[in-house]
């Protein structure tokens, strides 16, 4: 018998002064039993990061067609295309040409490595930016997890605070490639 994703519920409020950006958003994110609590956490700070609100989980976890979380407009089209951790160079590659705009947010002990063997080909791509989170902060937000979850994001000059009754998080995600949401 296959194991079940585990529910989570997060109300998050996003106050981001440099986009004019002010919500609060009712989140239910599945944890798939591969996933740790550090990537879904990586999930919900790059919801916050990019939030609006058709900006969506996708189902990284169990389809390769689809990203981390996702926009598309009315259309259909996509607009952001979000993949975090260390994805494969060709999946990347694919996104550039179907997104207007595509976002990685990297981290863990081998996202170095995982950059210095891919940055060559993933410059080429002007629609792609990168970021790389420190495994201080991604270890401090899977602290922040629980199954109930209230979080506060404010982003303010780039400067980004994560909070919780659990703690406050300074994130400071290192830009590798393009520019700290460009939108």
């Amino acid at each position: 018998m296959a194991i079940k994703a585990t529910v989570f519920k997060a109300a998050l409020q996003v106050a981001d002064m440099d986009r004019h950006y002010y919500a609060d958003h009712a989140l239910t994110l599945a944890r798939h039993p591969s996933e740790t609590d550090e990537r879904m956490m990586v999930r919900l700070l790059a919801f916050a990061l990019y939030a609006d609100e058709a900006l969506t989980f996708g189902q990284r976890m169990s389809s390769d067609d689809e990203p981390d979380l996702w926009h598309k407009d009315l259309t259909g089209e996509i607009k952001l295309w979000i993949e975090v951790g260390l994805p494969d160079e060709r999946a990347i590659r694919k996104a550039s040409g179907r997104a207007d705009q595509v976002g990685v947010i990297s981290y863990g002990r081998a996202a170095n490595i995982w950059w210095n063997e891919n940055s060559d080909k993933l410059l080429r791509l002007k629609n792609l930016t990168v970021l790389n989170l420190a495994s201080e902060t991604t270890l401090a937000l899977a602290a922040l997890a629980s199954r109930t979850m209230q979080l506060q994001c404010s982003i303010q000059e780039g400067h980004i605070m994560m909070t919780s009754d659990a703690g406050m998080i300074e994130v400071e995600p290192k830009v590798l490639q393009g520019s700290f949401r460009s939108d």
